[in-house]
């Protein structure tokens, strides 16, 4: 445990050893957090304050009226302190989940009170929708940017078409349950911009050419993978994550 406080951390090539607290991203860190949380948890009333539900040191209290997100705050406030703890102000918040009104961010899902569209006589169904963050999504960006920088300009576009492939396979594999479909063609469509950027770059055409090439002229988008018809998008008061089919295969 000593060992793993003391790791330090790595930032722009440097390592920086904090004399307090636990390393950003370090694996100790949610053990000890749920150590140190774990008073929360135990001493949570459901009935008369909500269904608290956390990961490591993020918080969602969901609670069935106003009146009682209030009291809920107010307890998480008062036990939060009795461990020497508050809540960030930044992003504390009670949040009135209804449709057309606002969400909220929890574990890079953004989480909104939808309504279903109207399908012949059936009336539409309100449910609680999610899907990648706005955070969640500049990440996303930022790293296909970076592996398509000007900088790797010496390596293979083969390289640098599976580098992007591998970002994107570990995250569409943790965003594609929910109701992702749209915002993962968007990134679809920006890591094949970039793809394109690159080859235009490489040989020192336009962003044109490395476009056409992408979308027309190489089979199968140089190899880079679609993330359409990945997404697992949940119905309302169903299974969220899917049944599996016969072939083992989870249907959309």
């Amino acid at each position: 445990l000593r060992a793993m406080l003391r790791a330090g951390v790595m930032e722009d090539g440097q390592v920086r050893r904090p004399v307090s607290g636990t390393p950003q991203g370090g694996v100790i860190s949610p053990l000890l957090a749920n150590v140190y949380l774990h008073r929360l948890d135990r001493l949570w009333a459901t009935r008369d304050h909500g269904v608290l539900v956390r990961y490591a040191d993020d918080v969602v209290v969901m609670c069935a009226s106003r009146v009682q997100a209030e009291a809920a705050l107010e307890r998480l406030k008062g036990l939060l302190a009795e461990l020497g703890l508050e809540p960030k102000a930044a992003k504390t918040r009670i949040v009135h989940l209804r449709v057309d009104g606002e969400g909220f961010d929890f574990l890079g899902f953004h989480h909104r009170w939808v309504a279903s569209r109207p399908r012949g006589n059936r009336r539409p169904v309100a449910f609680l929708a999610r899907w990648p963050s706005a955070r969640a999504m500049q990440h996303a960006r930022d790293r296909i940017r970076e592996l398509t920088d000007r900088r790797r300009l010496l390596r293979p576009v083969k390289v640098i078409v599976e580098d992007v492939n591998a970002f994107l396979r570990g995250w569409a594999a943790y965003f594609r349950f929910g109701n992702s479909a749209h915002v993962f063609d968007q990134i679809g469509s920006y890591a094949r911009m970039r793809i394109g950027g690159f080859l235009a770059k490489k040989h020192r055409r336009t962003r044109k050419f490395g476009w056409a090439v992408v979308a027309f002229a190489a089979q199968d988008s140089l190899g880079l993978i679609a993330l359409h018809g990945t997404v697992v998008a949940p119905r309302p008061f169903r299974d969220w994550r899917g049944r599996p089919n016969a072939g083992g295969e989870r249907r959309r």
